[in-house]
Formats: structure tokens, C-alpha cells, sequence
């Protein structure tokens, strides 16, 4: 159960290069499947170059005072790299290599494809003024949030990376042209609280700090970042939004490009919409035949009204998480679901004050290469002291009963705190760092509703609360595609997600603003009925050997590899994968 707050953005797209990727390699010899390890290293060498962000978050600190170039100039010099990478890369892929490898890399020349689409083609880097402020304070809540380095340590790459971000809104100010008026509306709406984040968060992160010399370094860099971006924020406000008319929509071709280099799925966009009218019906049915069950006298809407108000008390929330992770945890392991390689268990803790503005609740986990703080944390937002009753209630509302199993589900036993310790057995270096959505996000969507199929719960109010958020996912699945190809305006989307994926306004309002530069977001509907479609030819293909904790092993043993490749290894052919 995620905000959608000002540091919003997605990463798992970034690839990166350098210029030393566009020397001649045409004097190489093909390389061998010995030579797959350093086609690898040189490739992620690129990737981290120049994305610093991303190097941190996996564990790689030797890019912790290094920030994303964003001008022009950095990115067309990025794309260029990538494009110089590319014929390497298909040169390692001719060679004899094990299939393993072949997969790997198959998948990183894909992600080069959709980071080159997005630098070239789609071009939000000219569309939308929100990463530009956001971007960098992600990096810095990556250097605060993990004890990886003593609080000195880490506070000069703070420094480092605040001195960089002057030039990073510089380079917003040259590059955006023509903006749609919801990207720009949208970065006024997240500014004041990055400013905030600067202000109180970022200093109160290093609180104990004492040298003098590098806490007055800090006051100076920290307030040359504040008046950056309130320079920003003026900007956005006098200069940017009077000409604020661009079109966020990405076309068909575009936004079926996306698709394939993103998560190789070449579905035509017609049969995709039919598969997601599809699966909203059978939840919506769903629905209704819960809430009758619940209460046969109301409608669906009043059952849902009325179970909004079934949360813990505030002061029982944390509890009430711990006793739902380890319920779930016990039930996996007695019900043989899916092998947990570890005994670690994630700790549930109330999210600390530097990043509340972030999340609601969230899984924490460090990156594969992390290995000084390696614990697993999963957060929870209490409501804040200083707010008023009316808000606490309504705050309290996301945290229904049913929410809340499918959130622990989804974020932790056996979503995605699971596929992070797989991750730090996967074979390759490939498959501990990168990933794609419709495989982590169809993951972690696909537990919720199997957990309860495989009798987790028998109250219709937890079924509820799985089905409610399943009808989110759906919703999202169509509106994205219909805003990006023409049919769905931005207010016809909102509505979409009240009338027929029952969300409450504001949501529905999030939720249709997040899909305009989102546009993929189906990934967690798509994932999950490419996982369930999976299950039942692997089924089909093992007959009465077939286990659900060997297959979900099985899977959770291939990485975050689309689904096309998953398929591949768990059943020996490329059929469809819907």
C-alpha cells in the first residue's frame, strides 16, 4: 500500500553506458562463453556511470557522491554509449554460450532497447519537470535510510550530491518543452513537500552528527539545494505551466514498443484490452457476490463503506501487521506454498520520520551487493500525532482488515520481501540486479489471491479486501492503455476507477494522474495472469508430479526475467505466455 509521493519514480528502466562503449570493437574477437563475465561487468561498469541513484540502491557505494547528468548534453551521450553497447552485446550473444547466459543477456539487450526508446522517442526528459526534483532527493533518502557507513560517511556524499543539484534544475530548465499541463500540476503538487524533505528531513536523518567543520559544509549545501528548488518551484509556477499544453499520450506503436522492450510481451493491444475488460468483469462479479455474502441487505458499495471502518486502533497497528506476517509465514511453511531460503524476518517498525512523506507502508530491503546493513524492514506510517480526529479516521481507512493481509501478502510473506531473498541466490549477476515488473509486480500481485485460494482465510471481509485491490490493478490495466491510445481522457479515467473499479475519489484521482506518465502500470494484472497461465501448463506438462511449492521454487529460481524467458526454462518451449 504505496503513496504516490514526491519521489515517485521509476527506476527499473535506467540502463545506462559511457563513452567508453563507443570504441571500435570490431577487431574483438566473438566472445566465448568465458568471456560472458566480462561482457556482464563492462555492461553494468556503463550502468552504473551513469546512474549513480541505482548504484547505491543495489550496494555499490563507490558512486555515493555522484549524481545523474540529466542535461541534454549527458543524456544524448548516454544514448549514444548505449547504441555503440548494442553491437557488443549481440556479438557476446552469437557466441556458444549456456542457455542461462543467452537468457541474460537477451534480457539486458532488451532493457537497452526500452531505455533507448524512452531517451529518443518518448522523451520524457522534455515532457516532465517532477524527476528533476524528485530524482535527486531519491538519492539522498537512499544515503539516510541504510547504516551501510557511519552517519559521517555518509553525510559528505550528501554534501557531494547536494552541490550537484543546481545543475540537475538547471538542465530541467533547458530541457522541458511543451509539457502536458498534469506533469507540470503534478510537480507543483510534490514540490513543497520535496523542500520540506530538505529542511527537516535530511538534517534530522544526521542528528547526531557533531564535527563542526562538515556540519557547517552540510548547512551550506543543504540550503543551496533548498533555494534551487524553490527557484524551481517558481519556475514551474510563472514560467512552465502558462505553456503547459503538451499531450501525454505515448500513441499505440509507442506504447506497444514499451511493452515489448520492457517486458517482451508482443500481446496485440487489442487482445490485451480484452483480456483486461475480462478480468475486471470476473473481479467486479467477485465483488458483489462477497459483499452479498457479507451482508445481503446493503449494497456493494455500502459493505464496502461500512468494512473501510474495520482497522485497528493506531496504537495496534504495528502489532497487528507482526501477527499477520507471522500467520502468514506459518501457513507457507505448513502448507508447503514456497520455500523461504532464510530464516531472517523482516522487522516491522514505524517508518522513520525522515521518509514518512514516502510511503504509507512499504517493504525495505537492501540491494543484493549490500552487505553491511543487511536487514529487511518492513515500514508502517502511524497518522501523526498533531492530526486532527476526522484525519486520523480517514487516514486509518487504508488500513482495513482485508487491507492489510493483502498488503503484508503483497509487500512481505510471500511477495516481495521472498523474491528479494531468492535474489541474493540468483546465478547471475543479471538476475541480481535487474528486473522486470510484470515479473516482481505480477509476483507479488499474484500471492494475494493464491495465498487466500490456498485457504490462508475463509472471512469474506479478507476476500474483500483482495478482491478490492485486485479491481484496482484492473482498472489501472485498462485506463492506461485507453488514456495512451486515445480512448480515455484524463477525467473519464478517474471516473473509470470509482464506477468500475470501486475506488473512493481521491484514489480514482491518484490513480488517473499516476497513468499519465505511468502508462504500463497493467504490469501487475499482466504479471499475474502470465504467472497463473504458468502454473497451469507447468501443470499440465509435470501431471502428477507437479507440486505448487516446486513450481513456485521453480519460478522464484529464474530471477526477474520476463515471462516470455520464464517460460522458456520452466516448460521448454516459447508458447504464448496468454
Amino acid at each position: 500500500m504505496k503513496t504516490y509521493g514526491f519521489l515517485l519514480i521509476l527506476m527499473a528502466a535506467l540502463l545506462h553506458a559511457s563513452a567508453a562503449a563507443a570504441q571500435d570493437i570490431s577487431a574483438n574477437p566473438a566472445p566465448t562463453s568465458g568471456a560472458f563475465d566480462t561482457v556482464v561487468d563492462e555492461y553494468f561498469d556503463l550502468y552504473f556511470g551513469f546512474h549513480p541513484t541505482a548504484a547505491t540502491a543495489a550496494g555499490f557505494h563507490q558512486y555515493d557522491e555522484k549524481l545523474e547528468d540529466l542535461s541534454r548534453a549527458g543524456l544524448e551521450r548516454e544514448a549514444a554509449a548505449l547504441r555503440s553497447f548494442l553491437p557488443k552485446l549481440e556479438k557476446a550473444r552469437s557466441a556458444p554460450l549456456p542457455q542461462q547466459s543467452a537468457d541474460d543477456l537477451e534480457f539486458v539487450q532488451s532493457q537497452i532497447r526500452s531505455r533507448l526508446l524512452e531517451l529518443e522517442t518518448i522523451r520524457m526528459w522534455e515532457k516532465d519537470p517532477d524527476p528533476y526534483a524528485s530524482q535527486p532527493a531519491y538519492s539522498l533518502f537512499l544515503l539516510m535510510k541504510r547504516h551501510f557507513a557511519p552517519p559521517e560517511v555518509r553525510l559528505r556524499s550528501i554534501i557531494a550530491r547536494e552541490r550537484q543539484i543546481p545543475a540537475m534544475l538547471d538542465a530541467a530548465r533547458h530541457n522541458l518543452k511543451n509539457p502536458p499541463k498534469v506533469y507540470t500540476n503534478v510537480a507543483l503538487q510534490q514540490i513543497p513537500g520535496t523542500i520540506e524533505f530538505f529542511r527537516r528531513d535530511v538534517p534530522e536523518a544526521f542528528s547526531v552528527v557533531k564535527d563542526p567543520k562538515l556540519l557547517a559544509e552540510f548547512r551550506a549545501s543543504n540550503q543551496q539545494a533548498i533555494t534551487a528548488l524553490e527557484k524551481y518551484e517558481n519556475f514551474l509556477r510563472e514560467d512552465l505551466l502558462p505553456v503547459s499544453h503538451g499531450d501525454f499520450r505515448l500513441g499505440a506503436e509507442n506504447f506497444q514498443k514499451k511493452l515489448l522492450y520492457d517486458e517482451m510481451v508482443d500481446i496485440p493491444l487489442a487482445r490485451l484490452r480484452e483480456i483486461g475488460y475480462a478480468d475486471l468483469r470476473r473481479n467486479q462479479e467477485q465483488l458483489k457476490q462477497i459483499a452479498a455474502q457479507i451482508d445481503p441487505r446493503r449494497s456493494t458499495g455500502e459493505v464496502l463503506a461500512t468494512l473501510r471502518n474495520d482497522h485497528p486502533a493506531p496504537d495496534q497497528l504495528l502489532q497487528t501487521f507482526r501477527d499477520a506476517l507471522g500467520s502468514l509465514r506459518r501457513f507457507i511453511e505448513q502448507n508447503h506454498i514456497v520455500t523461504i531460503p532464510s530464516t531472517a524476518e523482516p522487522v516491522v517498525e514505524e517508518t522513520p520520520p525522515f521518509s514518512r512523506a514516502l510511503t504509507s507502508a512499504a517493504m525495505d530491503t537492501p540491494g543484493p551487493y549490500e552487505t553491511k546493513d543487511t536487514q529487511g524492514i518492513f515500514e508502517v506510517t502511524l497518522p501523526d500525532r498533531s492530526w486532527k480526529p476526522d484525519k486520523v479516521r480517514e487516514y486509518m481507512e487504508e488500513y482495513s482488515r482485508g487491507i492489510i493481509v493483502s498488503t503484508a501478502t503483497h509487500e512481505v510473506y510471500p511477495g516481495h520481501y521472498l523474491q528479494y531473498l531468492w535474489s541474493l541466490r540468483a546465478p547471475s549477476k543479471v538476475r541480481k540486479l535487474l528486473y522486470c515488473d510484470s515479473n516482481s509486480e505480477g509476483w507479488a500481485h499474484y500471492t494475494e489471491q493464491m495465498m487466500l485460494d490456498e485457504g490462508y482465510s475463509k472471512d469474506p471481509r479478507i476476500r474483500l479486501g483482495q478482491v478490492t485491490d485486485a479491481l484496482l490493478r484492473d482498472a489501472r490495466f485498462i485506463a492506461g492503455l485507453e488514456m495512451h491510445t486515445g480512448n480515455m481522457t484524463l477525467d473519464q479515467a478517474t471516473e473509470f476507477f470509482v464506477k468500475e473499479g470501486y475506488q473512493v475519489r481521491p484514489i480514482a484521482e491518484m490513480e488517473a494522474q499516476r497513468g499519465t506518465n505511468d502508462p504500463t502500470y497493467l504490469v501487475y494484472t499482466l504479471g499475474k495472469l502470465q504467472i497463473r497461465k504458468l502454473r497451469e501448463d507447468y501443470k499440465q506438462l509435470r501431471g502428477d508430479k507437479f507440486t505448487l511449492q516446486e513450481f513456485h521454487d521453480h519460478f522464484m529460481e529464474q530471477g526477474g526475467l520476463p515471462l516470455r524467458i520464464v517460460r522458456r526454462a520452466m516448460l521448454g518451449n516459447d508458447s504464448p505466455t496468454l
